[in-house]
């Protein structure tokens, strides 16, 4: 199949008929039709029948249409990649961020950037771990921030800081509000988990683990965010990122530092092949000193 013939059998398989393939290719219905038939002809089966107005998949176009939806996702990754190399070269900066960086830290590194830089086009996108090898490779972001990140390959990482995870409690469960707490504190006390939600998550697996520590564990979440908001609703108590347990602090939470300490890095990521833009370099330094300040 050629790579047209993929796209139309791609667009009609998911849009179930030529017009509505048509409008999503941005061509005429009959250019469709033509490539459809040509398609057919070279493959030697029948690819659609129509059935009540609908152009129906055949088995044959079933069987194929995993292989292709695989090869159409690789041509959309290259055009993608493509467009945003072009971007890059238009004073426009794509940034991945950790979502709990989108409290304070980097808003406010920012807006110092843009006071010097105000024609920057600056780019914000929240993600996990899990999407920022992806995201480089495509070039839809030029550097990323992170929570202790595994190695990735083609990836060069930055230390940016060490910090440390936090117990954030209810008041009402802590009346005396302690401003350090150990793990075994938490024993009886309903704990909101974070186990799946990547490496932080990870962090604190191992260590109730490693004490051997039986908690009580009705509530699994995967952002800390909403593990801090359940806290706030007196749902349980929750070990996560100062950052975010310092952006979601009310009047009815309190945080306590963990003894001893669980620490974690923030990372710095950007391809290895690939030199960060001097402008890139200027808000990681801004971000540096936020951070560091």
């Amino acid at each position: 199949m050629r790579l047209r013939h993929i796209e139309v059998f791609h667009a009609i398989y998911m849009t179930g008929s030529i017009t509505n393939a048509a409008q999503f290719l941005h061509v005429s219905q009959p250019s469709v039709s033509k490539v459809l038939a040509h398609a057919e002809m070279q493959l030697g089966f029948d690819l659609f029948q129509r059935i009540k107005g609908r152009l129906t998949p055949t088995a044959e176009a079933h069987m194929l249409f995993s292989e292709v939806d695989k090869v159409y996702k690789q041509i959309r990754s290259v055009r993608n990649t493509a467009e945003n190399i072009k971007k890059s070269k238009t004073g426009n900066i794509n940034i991945g961020l950790a979502p709990a960086l989108g409290f304070e830290l980097v808003p406010k590194a920012v807006a110092e950037f843009k006071k010097m830089h105000p024609e920057v086009n600056i780019n914000i996108q929240t993600m996990h771990n899990e999407q920022v090898q992806q995201a480089l490779l495509e070039r839809k972001i030029d550097f990323a921030l992170m929570f202790s990140p595994p190695p990735l390959p083609g990836i060069t990482q930055q230390r940016i800081l060490e910090s440390q995870l936090v117990v954030v409690y209810p008041n009402l469960f802590f009346p005396e509000k302690p401003d350090t707490m150990n793990v075994e504190q938490l024993i009886n006390q309903e704990i909101i988990g974070i186990w799946d939600s990547g490496p932080l998550g990870d962090i604190v697996f191992n260590r109730i683990s490693d004490q051997d520590i039986k908690m009580k564990c009705n509530i699994q979440v995967q952002t800390y965010f909403i593990a801090a908001r359940l806290v706030a609703q007196e749902m349980g108590v929750c070990i996560i990122d100062e950052y975010t347990a310092k952006g979601n602090l009310c009047d009815t939470t309190s945080i306590a530092a963990l003894s001893p300490p669980l620490s974690f890095n923030l990372q710095a990521l950007h391809l290895t092949d690939q030199q960060l833009s001097q402008t890139s370099k200027q808000l990681l330094d801004e971000i540096n000193k936020v951070v560091n300040g």
